[in-house]
């Protein structure tokens, strides 16, 4: 029986047609973002580089593997030619190719420096996002939130916790941090923000914990945007902001969207005021939430408030209630980390290995949306299925 006619298209046309990526030549690969990262290792007898090392689990991850044994067996069944498209060469002095054993990269990940790591995963995402599209009127929001890794939870309880910052349009996470134990998200907000190149334009989302005088401070010095909700944590603004007189503003937004079981119907309404009790607010926004569950029918009506630095010129309510939403794309992030990489699932717990792995499920996720891909679950089956893909993603191959 004759091929399928499909069979007959060579691999790397068929990758490149469907993962097409210009990058320029100047923006440094994922080896040598790698490469920035202090090796822990001493430096005698070692076989293969960090950078290496690092490169294979960051395959692995992008062909589906949701654990460091998972990683082992992809390296250990990946064929020569594609191990040495990543750096793993034959050496002359042993009789057999040695790779990376799972002990030796479990090893490894207990003991790199998990801040390097996202800061060199954040940059390589950074410098391939596509350039704006709608010259100087689009505005581009970055969501900051948190997610605790439940199945890494240390012998004396604590849960690792690492804040990122999400970009809405892209859906890439350009930045992130473990929250110490003797910390919290507050203190983390500024040092995570620092190792974003440049905040200059950006609209920073984030949810009621974050809104801090000092944060509000911290972006207006990065020439950054914000929109933050007003709570508990702010009682006077939230009472300055109740007692705007609403009903005489007119309804500006008004959105119905349909979804986990239940039906949405969104209102906004905008009001510039010039005395906020915020450091550098300019407008004051109410959101009126009324949801119907679609099982039971019952309805509930929330009314949230939140005040913003873009001025009207700056941002109609129409875009002010699109930054506001995709805040929670953040939270997709953490839904696709825990059901396609069973994230939370994990048992993972020594040193920095659950940090790491968590750094690579975000590079894996940046690298399919950098190709358009939608279906994340699909794509990782996809890659399992023909160990060259993984490479075409990051740009190895």
């Amino acid at each position: 029986m004759p091929a399928d006619a499909s069979s007959l298209i060579p691999p790397a046309l068929d990758q490149l047609r469907e993962y097409p990526r210009v990058v320029p030549e100047e923006v440094p690969g994922l080896l040598e973002r790698l490469a920035e990262v202090p090796d822990p290792r001493d430096p005698r007898g070692l076989r293969h580089t960090l950078a290496v090392v690092l490169a294979l689990t960051a395959c692995a991850v992008l062909a589906g593997a949701t654990s460091l044994l998972a990683v082992g067996e992809w390296i250990a069944d990946t064929p020569a030619h594609v191990l040495e498209q990543i750096g793993v060469g034959p050496d002359p002095a042993l009789p057999k190719r040695v790779l990376p054993t799972e002990t030796t990269v479990r090893r490894l990940l207990a003991r790199v420096d998990g801040d390097a790591l996202d800061r060199v995963i954040g940059r390589w995402l950074a410098d391939r996002r596509p350039k704006a599209a709608g010259g100087a009127t689009e505005l581009r929001g970055l969501a900051v939130d948190g997610k605790s890794l439940r199945g890494a939870a240390k012998a004396t309880g604590r849960k690792i916790h690492l804040l990122a910052a999400l970009e809405h349009t892209t859906g890439l996470v350009l930045a992130q941090l473990d929250v110490g134990e003797k910390t919290s998200e507050i203190t983390c907000f500024q040092p995570l923000l620092d190792t974003v190149a440049d905040l200059a334009g950006l609209v920073i989302t984030s949810d009621a914990m974050h809104t801090q005088r000092e944060h509000a401070e911290y972006l207006l010095g990065r020439q950054a945007h914000y929109i933050v909700i007003a709570k508990g944590n702010q009682k006077n603004l939230r009472k300055q902001l109740k007692s705007l007189p609403w009903r005489d503003i007119p309804l500006q937004g008004r959105t119905k969207a349909t979804g986990h079981g239940r039906s949405e119907i969104r209102r906004i309404k905008v009001a510039t005021v010039d005395n906020l009790l915020f450091p550098g607010a300019r407008q004051a926004i109410q959101i009126k939430r009324r949801r119907t569950d679609r099982k039971t029918g019952k309805t509930t009506i929330k009314t949230d408030y939140a005040v913003t630095t873009l001025t009207a010129e700056q941002a109609s309510p129409t875009q002010l209630a699109q930054l506001i939403r995709d805040h929670w794309k953040i939270e997709a992030l953490h839904h696709v980390r825990d059901t396609s990489f069973a994230e939370d699932a994990s048992q993972l717990r020594t040193g920095n290995a659950p940090r790491a792995m968590a750094a690579w499920r975000n590079l894996a996720i940046g690298a399919l949306k950098l190709a358009g891909v939608t279906n994340i679950a699909a794509a990782l089956r996809r890659n399992a299925r023909d160990l060259q893909r993984p490479l075409v993603l990051l740009g190895l191959a």
